[in-house]
C-alpha cells in the first residue's frame, strides 16, 4: 500500500472519530473502500466499531437520527443543526470491528474489516506484515477461513522434476510440491532443463510448446543461446530451458561413462534462464515479475541466489525478491577447478562467495593448491533461508561426519537452518486408487497385496512364490545412500531364501554390480538400471 493511500486512510479514520464524536457532518474522502451503510462509529480497545444502518421499511429512514447516504456515501443527518441522538441500546447492535493492520516498525498501513460475530466482542486482528508485505494468517473468530489470503510468485528451479524427468526423491519432490502449492492459491512456475536423450522418456516432453522466445547468455567465454518451452498443467507454470547441451544419451547428470564433464556449463545456464524467466516470459499472460520467491534445490541451481545477489539487485532488479536453497544431498556440491570462475560470469569481487580450500589430505599431489569453486558453499552464503529434507538432515550436515566440509559454513547460518520432511502425494501413491499395480488394497483390506507380488514376480521373470520374503529398493545408485552396503551384504542376503529387486541409477560401477549379481543369481535378483515410474509403483506395492 502507497504511503499516499496510508496517509488518506488515517486521515479518514481521524476524520470519523471527530465525525462520530462531535456528531458533525463530514464527507468521506474521494477513496472507496466499499464499506456498507453506516450509521454510527465509535472506538473500543483501539479498533473502530461500525455499525449499520437499520432502516425502516415502511419510512426508508433510518432508526437513529444519523444516517449514511447509500449512494454517495456521505455520513449525514436529518438536522445538519443539531448532533444526531444516539441510543444507548445501539452499543448492543451488530456492528463491524475495523482493525489496524501494521508493519513490524508500528505503521499502520491499511484496516481490516472484521464481520460481527455472535457476541460482538472486540478481537484483535491485527497481525504482523513479512518482508513481503504478506499477510500473516490467523484464525479469527467470526471470519470464514481461507487458505491463501495473498499468494506469492513461487519459482522452482531444479535439475528435475517429474514427470518429465526423474532420478529420485528431487525429481518427485520438484513435481508434486509445485502442484500442492498453486493448489493453496500460489502462482508457481518450475524451471528445469528439456531433457532428450532418444528414448521413450522424450514424451514426457510432447505437450510443453515453444515459446519462440531465445535469449543469449554471456557466460563460458562466449554467447550462449537458449530457448524456452513451456506447459500449463496443474496450476503450474513448467518451464524447461532448450539447449543443446540437454539433448544427449543417458540420464540428466551422466551416462555409463560417468558424470557429464560439462555439468558446470549445463546448470549455469539453467540458473541463468530461471532468473530471466520471471522477467521475460508472458506466461497466461503476463509475467512473473520482480516479487518473486525463489526455490532453488541443490547445486544445480546454487547460483541463482549468487546471481540474484551479485548481477541483479546491485541494478535495482529483483530488490524485493527472496531465495532458498533447498538442500537434498549435501554430498554433491558442485565442485570445480578454481580457474573455471572466470567462466561464470560473475563479477571478480564475488569470488569469495564461492571458494573453495580442499585440506592438504584431499589434495591430488604436493604442487596442488587445493584451490577450487564451489557452487553449493555459494549458494548457502546467499541464499536467504536453508531447508533440507527432514529436521534429522538438517542437524546431520552441521556435524563433520555429515557436513561434508561444510559442517562450519552451515553451523554460522544455523539461525535460518530448517528441515521439512519431504512427503508423498497421496493421491498418486494410494494403493487403493492407483493406476499402476496389479490389484488394489487398502489399510482395512490387504488381500490384493498379495496380487501385486505375484504379479510383479511375473513381470520381472522371478520363480511366482507369494510366500517368498521379496525385498525392493528403489533409489538413485550413490554411495551417500548405502549401495555400498548393500552390495557388501547381498552374497549373505541372498543365501537365504529371499528375493531381491533393485531400481536406480547413478554410479557406473554400481550399475555394472547389478547387473553382474542379476546374471549370479538368476531366481532371486533382478536389478533394473534406470527409473521406470510405473516399475518403481509396482515394487512398492509386490
Amino acid at each position: 500500500m502507497g504511503s499516499l493511500q496510508v496517509t488518506r486512510l488515517l486521515s479518514w479514520k481521524s476524520s470519523l472519530n471527530t465525525a462520530a464524536k462531535a456528531g458533525t457532518t463530514r464527507s468521506r474522502p474521494t477513496t472507496q473502500l466499499g464499506f456498507p451503510p453506516l450509521s454510527k462509529m465509535t472506538t473500543k480497545n483501539g479498533f473502530l466499531m461500525i455499525r449499520r444502518s437499520f432502516t425502516n421499511a415502511s419510512t426508508g429512514s433510518g432508526s437513529s437520527s444519523g444516517g449514511t447516504d447509500a449512494v454517495s456515501g456521505n455520513i449525514s443527518s436529518q438536522d445538519s443543526s443539531s448532533p444526531p441522538v444516539e441510543d444507548e441500546k445501539d452499543e448492543n447492535k451488530p456492528g463491524y470491528l475495523l482493525g489496524q493492520e501494521k508493519d513490524g516498525s508500528g505503521l499502520v498501513i491499511g484496516f481490516h474489516l472484521i464481520p460481527p460475530s455472535g457476541d460482538h466482542e472486540v478481537i484483535d486482528s491485527r497481525k504482523d506484515i513479512d518482508g513481503y508485505g504478506v499477510k500473516k494468517i490467523e484464525d479469527v473468530e467470526g471470519e470464514d477461513k481461507a487458505q491463501t489470503r495473498v499468494s506469492y510468485n513461487i519459482v522452482f528451479v531444479t535439475a528435475e522434476a517429474a514427470p518429465y524427468s526423474k532420478t529420485g526423491g528431487l525429481g518427485d519432490v520438484c513435481g508434486s510440491l509445485p502442484v500442492a502449492l498453486a493448489a493453496r492459491g500460489h502462482r508457481v512456475m518450475v524451471v528445469s532443463p528439456r531433457y532428450l536423450n532418444g528414448t521413450a522418456a522424450d514424451e514426457n516432453f510432447t505437450l510443453a510448446k515453444d515459446l519462440g522466445c531465445c535469449m543469449k547468455i554471456y557466460c563460458f567465454g562466449g554467447e550462449q543461446e537458449i530457448a524456452f518451452f513451456h506447459e500449463y498443467r496443474e496450476g503450474v507454470d513448467w518451464v524447461f530451458v532448450d539447449h543443446p547441451s540437454y539433448h544427449r544419451p543417458g540420464n540428466p547428470y551422466g551416462d555409463i561413462n560417468g558424470a557429464f564433464g560439462d555439468n558446470q556449463f549445463r546448470y549455469t545456464l539453467l540458473c541463468y534462464a530461471a532468473c530471466e524467466a520471471p522477467l521475460v516470459l508472458p506466461l497466461g499472460g503476463f509475467t512473473y515479475g520482480e516479487k518473486c520467491l525463489f526455490l532453488v534445490n541443490d547445486w544445480h541451481a546454487g547460483l541463482v541466489p549468487v546471481l540474484l545477489a551479485s548481477k541483479y539487485r546491485p541494478h535495482g532488479v529483483y530488490k524485493d525478491a527472496r531465495s532458498i536453497l533447498v538442500i537434498h544431498n549435501l554430498s554433491h556440491q558442485g565442485v570445480e577447478p578454481a580457474a573455471t570462475y572466470k567462466n561464470l560470469g560473475l563479477p571478480s569481487e564475488w569470488y569469495g562467495a564461492l571458494e573453495w580450500v580442499f585440506p592438504t589430505w584431499a589434495r591430488t599431489h604436493a604442487l596442488d593448491t587445493g584451490e577450487a569453486v564451489n557452487v553449493l558453499k555459494g549458494a548457502i552464503v546467499t541464499a536467504d533461508r536453508l531447508l533440507t529434507v527432514s529436521k534429522g538432515y538438517s542437524w546431520e550436515i552441521t556435524t563433520v561426519e555429515g557436513g561434508y566440509g561444510l559442517h562450519e559454513i552451515l553451523s554460522s547460518r544455523k539461525s535460518v537452518l530448517n528441515g521439512i520432511t519431504n512427503g508423498i502425494d497421496i493421491t498418486e501413491w494410494n494403493p487403493s486408487s492407483d493406476e499402476h499395480i496389479a490389484s488394489h488394497y487398502s489399510i482395512d483390506d490387504l488381500s490384493g497385496k498379495v496380487q501385486c507380488k505375484i504379479a510383479l514376480q511375473k513381470e520381472l521373470g522371478l520363480p511366482i512364490r507369494p510366500d517368498c520374503p521379496l525385498i525392493g529398493f528403489i533409489g538413485r545408485l550413490d554411495h551417500q545412500k548405502g549401495i555400498d552396503l548393500i552390495r557388501l551384504a547381498a552374497p549373505e542376503i541372498l543365501a537365504d531364501d529371499v528375493q531381491f529387486v533393485m531400481l536406480g541409477s547413478g554410479d557406473p560401477q554400481f550399475e555394472s554390480w547389478m547387473r553382474d549379481t542379476e546374471a549370479t543369481y538368476k531366481d532371486k535378483y533382478r536389478g533394473w538400471v534406470g527409473f521406470n515410474v510405473p516399475i518403481s509403483h509396482r515394487i512398492t506395492a509386490g
